[in-house]
């Protein structure tokens, strides 16, 4: 009990602590960076001692989730603590728009914060190579909002940044309580700044990438970027610290979306939206922990308004994460993360478009499993910013030899895509075997899809929905009556199941083998009667 008590007085008095004074708020975001790319989340060949120092006095999360593997998006929900779909950004070119109230122009007004950002562009004013309509557009409609909502903006390159940050505190009140948004230009494509990159023979590659000299590569490459901000992220904090000390200072570092290969950046599978997620807040965060909280980019906002002392917003759809900050309990953990893909870049729609350019597909994550819902399979996957890279380049050429493992030729070279993915994350963490029409898993299927259309709709999603209507009364047991006869029918062998040629019968054979592979759901080459008679699958691309 004494115990106990001492330690809800120091939490008492840290609380109001931060209440009469509000912390500094030092975010620095890294571009397309994945977890585990990091020596303090086990990439042991990577040389990053700063920021494994700044893991090692706080607290390291190993499921963030960015809400898209994009940076426009995805830096849209980290800034208003709302979907990249409800806060309307989900087209890469977009603004901001005006009515969508970011968090730190929160702190501005409610709690007298200075506000900064600086660095790689921030993304949230519109393209900046946007053809001349566009400009007019956005200034005509007073579209290019930053400047109004941050006292200090600055688009910067990255030998730039330590004089910005300067610039910062050159016009910082120092009665002011702080936030500053530090973006880097690495580790994203092209990959130049690493001096002294990891061999290639060195490099630990993932599973959800084959091991072939391309790859280790790029990888070599990408992780020399990471070291790259490494070092910056230690220039940046040393001229903090000299400007305005670091004592009452919350130092936060994240990753924007995944690394730019294939599976990574604009894919919806783990290392697309999984990034490293670092905080530090001496007296508060106890050093040298690890979470594995399921964590959204939405919920990086209302964390930061409550650690200023301010009331959350209730249409932010982002979770305060402060009580494991804290180390207090977390009775409001999350049960899902959602991710939202759209277009990529600012090309306009054309045949033959790949889904680097233009995808559009949502996913939802438990602990466990994964869906992913793909509204464009036709689109032939293409990694975004990657595909002429020596890794990309090694797959196809792999691909084409026909040496390439049947797995990774499922995952990037078969289209048309599923429309539907399933994944056991615990059993199949690279997301290799898609389980979506398993009857064993019909409970996982609809509570996954019950959330994810709870979350479309209540985001005002444009999307159709994931549940359909169900059919009723007589034309609904009629359709099952009919499918019923013809399975029995096409079975000839009476095993209960259909192969392609039994499935085939009298129809045309090229178009059998589209319905054939879009009714086998668990992909074992053969249809059951389960999956003969579902009525929640779509018309396979090919099929008029």
């Amino acid at each position: 009990m004494k115990i106990s008590a001492l330690y809800l007085l120091f939490m008492l008095s840290v609380g109001l602590a931060c209440a009469a004074q509000p912390p500094n708020i030092l975010f620095f975001l890294s571009d397309d960076h994945s977890t585990p790319f990091l020596n303090c989340y086990g990439q042991k060949e990577m040389k990053t001692p700063n920021l494994d120092k700044l893991a090692a006095e706080g607290i390291k999360f190993t499921k963030m989730f960015t809400a898209a593997p994009q940076c426009v998006p995805s830096r849209a929900a980290i800034m208003t603590g709302r979907s990249p779909v409800a806060c309307r950004i989900t087209r890469f070119s977009s603004p901001l728009p005006r009515d969508e109230i970011t968090f730190p122009e929160i702190l501005r007004k409610d709690a007298n914060y200075f506000v900064g950002v600086l660095g790689r562009s921030y993304h949230l004013d519109g393209s900046g190579r946007a053809p001349e309509i566009s400009k007019r557009v956005f200034e005509e409609s007073h579209m290019l909002s930053f400047k109004d909502r941050f006292h200090y903006v600055e688009v910067n390159s990255q030998m730039q940044t330590p004089s910005k940050i300067e610039g910062f505190f050159d016009q910082r009140p120092e009665d002011k309580p702080y936030f500053l948004w530090v973006n880097y230009s690495d580790p994203h494509h092209p990959w130049t700044t690493g001096e002294n990159p990891p061999v290639p023979e060195n490099v630990t590659v993932p599973g959800y990438l084959p091991d072939l000299p391309g790859i280790r590569k790029d990888l070599s490459m990408h992780e020399g970027e990471i070291e790259n901000v490494d070092k910056q992220f230690k220039i940046a904090l040393d001229i903090v610290k000299k400007r305005a000390g670091l004592e009452n200072t919350i130092v936060v570092f994240m990753g924007d979306n995944g690394l730019a290969l294939p599976g990574g950046k604009g894919a919806l599978h783990d290392p697309g939206l999984n990034v490293p997620f670092i905080v530090w807040y001496p007296g508060v965060v106890k050093p040298g922990g690890t979470s594995e909280t399921l964590l959204s980019g939405e919920d990086f906002a209302p964390t930061c308004l409550q650690l200023a002392g301010l009331p959350v917003p209730e249409r932010i759809s982002g979770v305060s994460f402060l009580p494991l900050l804290q180390g207090r309990s977390f009775p409001s953990e999350r049960e899902y993360i959602f991710g939202e893909r759209g277009p990529h870049g600012s090309a306009p729609f054309k045949a033959g478009i790949k889904a680097s350019a233009i995808d559009y597909s949502r996913c939802v994550r438990s602990r466990r499993y994964k869906l992913i819902y793909n509204n464009t399979p036709d689109h032939v996957y293409q990694p975004v910013d990657s595909a002429g890279n020596p890794g990309w380049c090694a797959m196809v050429k792999a691909f084409e030899e026909k040496t390439l493992d049947e797995k990774f030729v499922k995952r990037f070279f078969t289209a048309p895509r599923p429309v539907y993915e399933l994944y056991d994350l615990d059993e199949d963490p690279d997301e290799f075997n898609n389980l979506y029409g398993k009857i064993a898993l019909e409970s996982v299927t609809r509570e996954l899809k019950e959330a994810m259309q709870r979350k479309m709709i209540e985001d005002f999603d444009y999307l159709a929905l994931p549940i359909a209507p169900p059919a009723k009364g007589l034309l609904a047991k009629k359709v099952r009556e009919q499918r019923t006869r013809s399975f029995a029918k096409l079975d000839l062998n009476k095993d209960g199941k259909l192969d392609q040629g039994e499935f085939t019968g009298k129809r045309n054979p090229a178009e059998a083998l589209l319905w054939f592979n879009a009714r086998d759901a668990d992909h074992n080459n053969c249809v059951s009667k389960a999956e003969f008679l579902r009525n929640d699958m779509h018309k396979p691309v090919g099929v008029k």
